[in-house]
Order: C-alpha cells, then structure tokens, then sequence
C-alpha cells in the first residue's frame, strides 16, 4: 500500500465481482490488479473448497489480499466477511495498513451476491465506511446459456449487476441468443466484452461518474440504455411471446420495473411507499435505487439504494445534476414482483393528497383497490 497510513478516505467503494462457476473471474482479476489504477485496492477472495487462490494474486497486489476460503461468502463465511471489512478499517485507522481506495470481493460462482449487499447496507459499522460501488458480473459465452437456464443463483447474479462482462467469446463467438437473455434479465446494466474490460469501464458504477466528478442520476439508474423494462422485448426478430411472460417465467420470474412521478412527494409518503414494498416483496427484492423530489427539499435530491429488506442510509445530493430535470424514479428489480400491485401502491402515495389516511391504511391489505379510484 502505497498511501498515507492511519487515513481512511471513507467511505470506500466496494465491487462486487461474481459469475458463475467458470466465468473467468479470477483470470480477469489478476489482469486488473496489474493496472496502476488499482493501487491501494484489497481484494477479498473466496474459493469455495480448500485450495486457495492465493499463489496466483500474490505477485500482483501482495498484502492486499485477504482470502476467506472456508465457503461462500454469502453465507457460511458470510460473518466472517463482516469482520474481515471492520478489520481493515481497524488496521488503516491504527496504522498497521495504508490507506485503501477500494475493495474487490470476489465471490465463488455458486454465490447469490445478494446477502454481501444486505450485509454491506445493513451494518450500522460498515455503512459509515465502505459503500456500494457496483456489482460486476461475468458470464460464460459458452455456457452462460445453460447456466441461466438452470441455475437461480446464476439469474440472481446478472439480474443484480451494474455491468455485465461477456467471457470466453474466443472458443463461442454465437452469442447473439445470449446477448438477448441476458437484456431481458438486465436491461440497464452496460454489457462488455472481457477483453474491453478495463477499470474505467467496470469499476465507478456509483451515483458520481468518476470521470466528470459529478452526480448522473439516469446513468446510475441506468436509463441511458433507454430501455425501461426488462420485460420489454425491443427486438423484431425475437419469438418470444412476452405479452403473457413467459420469459418471465423461463428466468424465474425476475423482472424490472421503472416508477417515475413529476411532481414533488413528501419524505412520509415516499418512506410509506417503501415500507409497503420491503414488507410485501422483500424477500424478493435483489435491487432497488431511487431519486426522490421531495416537498421538505425540492433542490436537493434525497438518494435511496437497498436490498431484499435493507435500505442503505438515505443521503441528499447538494443539488440537481445539470440538465436533469427534478423528477423521482424507482428502478425495482426483482423475483416475484407484482408489478400491477406495486405500481397501485406507487400512485397512492405520489398522489398522496388525493386519499386520506385510513385509505392509505387499508392499501396495505388490498392495495388492488386502487384500480376503483382511476389511478
């Protein structure tokens, strides 16, 4: 490490980087822990079995590796990776370590990197230090397909990601029926080949673009895909009947949706909101990110970022990003989201003055009443 010791330039972005068994994580980790924009990174590695991975990262980032190697991460090692992240902090705070600019978690393939999210926003120690950059997942141009289709830890894995790296495109170079699932699990996040795959286009996945230093809501929200659905087929060559969901259901059922609102809601109403939706689907909920206008701060946008039931802490940005219009959007993606449910209960409390307070109660067990009001 080559920085400043006792300095701990909180919080650090954290990366997740996943993929199912053979995606080629650990090939691609140890060609960006060559790059100098990875100085002063420590990369937590986890290999599901006894032999380590050790021998191979050692000669690129030396005493940053930390390597949890009895079990996933994301559970039977899942507290084990909470105490490594407080140790780190210890150690930089104490001297023992310079300071870190970023933390790599590799997980094993057969990982749902959803519990490592929930443990990173649902730490009242960790949030004070580290945040969420992104998650990052590779997927096997030669079997990504079958894996998909198999496995839900798999579909998990690219449904969460904030960018999607395309492996092995050398030995199948057919990857267009891929390319296709894989947009219709996650239609926001950027897809690259391995071989593009440098730091600046894996890593700063946040709310700032680290190349202007600035806050871009509809590139963290990844709208700049302009595809608002994963649900929706922009393909004219697609046979896929989406309009009863079958897609849906060959994926299990994990589907994104997009709620915007144009005029300002309060604090209460959009916390009422969430609450409803974490009670109802937050066992199924692998992302949500949110830009809330709120009535209290209406030039200051109040930033939501949760998983399953956690909610990072809220925090406000000091201003609207330029040309970004004041506005609130809910990105929800997810298994077994109700999506006529969960956008009843949206227009209940984005139009909130429309319905009084025993009303908005009584959404709670059968929000579908909505659909009588003409919202």
């Amino acid at each position: 490490m080559t920085a400043q010791p006792g300095v701990l330039p909180g919080p650090v972005p954290v990366t997740v980087l996943t993929g199912f068994l053979g995606s080629g994580k650990t090939t691609l980790l140890n060609r960006l822990l060559r790059d100098p924009a990875l100085r002063d990174t420590v990369v937590i590695v986890n290999e599901f079995g006894a032999v380590g991975l050790d021998h191979l990262l050692v000669e690129s980032s030396g005493e940053g590796i930390v390597e949890l190697s009895d079990g996933c991460i994301c559970c039977t090692v899942r507290g084990d990776l909470v105490d490594t992240l407080a140790d780190l902090v210890d150690r930089v705070q104490t001297g023992r370590l310079g300071a870190i600019r970023r933390v790599v978690i590799e997980t094993t393939g057969l990982a749902d990197p959803t519990p490592i999210l929930a443990s990173l926003m649902g730490h009242p120690v960790l949030v004070q230090h580290f945040a969420l950059d992104g998650v990052v997942t590779l997927v096997d141009a030669l079997s990504g397909a079958a894996s998909l289709a198999e496995r839900p830890e798999a579909r998990r894995q690219v449904a969460c990601a904030d960018r999607l790296v395309l492996t092995k495109t050398d030995l199948e170079p057919e990857t267009a029926a891929l390319r296709h699932s894989l947009r219709h699990l996650n239609a926001r996040a950027p897809l690259v080949a391995v071989g593009d795959a440098g730091p600046g286009e894996l890593f700063g996945c946040g709310l700032v673009d680290p190349a202007t230093r600035r806050a871009d809501v509809a590139r963290w929200l990844g709208e700049e895909t302009g595809i608002r659905n994963a649900d929706a087929c922009h393909d004219p060559h697609c046979g896929h009947d989406h309009s009863h969901g079958d897609h849906g259901s060959a994926h299990g059922a994990i589907r994104s949706l997009s709620l915007t609102h144009d005029v300002p809601m309060t604090e209460a109403d959009a916390e009422g909101f969430l609450d409803l939706v974490l009670t109802r689907f937050g066992a199924g909920l692998l992302r949500l990110k949110a830009v809330v206008w709120t009535v209290e701060m209406p030039g200051r946008p109040l930033v939501l970022h949760g998983v399953r039931t956690y909610l990072h802490p809220s925090v406000r940005l000091v201003t609207w990003p330029d040309g970004e219009a004041p506005r609130t959007a809910f990105v929800l993606i997810g298994e077994g989201l109700d999506e006529r449910v969960i956008r009843d209960l949206f227009a209940a409390f984005a139009r909130a003055p429309r319905i009084d307070a025993p009303d908005r109660a009584a959404l709670v067990d059968n929000p579908l009443s909505l659909s009588s009001r003409g919202f």
